[in-house]
């Protein structure tokens, strides 16, 4: 796991469908991105290593009951000199899920101006955000809203939807609802973007 970082970066176009997103992971190195791919991928904890370029896999994720909606995420390494490769994956990304190890709270302001630096970036405008706290299962991590309020996700801008979620990749608690939370996000702005566009015409 953990393909090296080459002139490869997600295709520009994306089915038009809302039965398939795309969405990039990011986060500090040792937040447990791979892990919860791979939770999602194969419904199970798989122990991994630092990812030294990324990993990329298809997800199908049951959303609103029984419907399947298929997720292509890009997970990418978040050692620190990878960090400023992260544009070159979200752009025209339809969701960033930014992860952190909910149980390092010494690394929180670190995780913070890297998500605030992601999120705001010209081509990240507007794109909806899921944070996960993940690491829930230990028992130094802290909750949800104390994460929420460590990185500051209330002075993100106005114009970015955003959602955070406790998860821990180990037994799975919080995962889908948060990849569910994501998906009607992205949902809900695919619609005011082609609302925008057919005014306009």
């Amino acid at each position: 796991m953990g393909n090296h970082l080459g002139d490869m970066a997600p295709p520009s176009c994306f089915l038009p469908s809302f039965q398939r997103v795309h969405v990039v992971v990011v986060g500090l190195d040792s937040a447990g991105k791979t892990s919860l791919l791979y939770r999602l991928k194969l419904k199970d904890f798989v122990e991994t290593i630092p990812t030294k370029g990324f990993n990329t896999e298809k997800v199908k994720v049951a959303v609103g009951g029984s419907r399947a909606v298929t997720f292509q995420v890009w997970d990418v390494g978040g050692q620190e000199k990878l960090r400023p490769l992260w544009k070159s994956y979200t752009r025209r990304t339809d969701g960033l899920v930014f992860v952190v190890d909910a149980s390092e709270a010494e690394r929180m302001e670190e995780a913070r101006v890297e998500l605030h630096k992601i999120s705001r970036s010209s081509e990240n405008q507007g794109v909806p955000v899921l944070v996960l706290a993940n690491k829930q299962d230990l028992d130094a991590a802290l909750p949800a809203g104390q994460v929420e309020k460590l990185l500051a996700v209330h002075e993100l801008s106005a114009c970015t939807p955003r959602h955070v979620h406790g998860c821990s990749a180990v037994d799975g608690e919080g995962v889908q609802q948060g990849l569910e939370k994501l998906y009607h996000m992205i949902l809900r702005r695919r619609k005011l973007v082609k609302h925008s566009r057919s005014r306009r015409r």
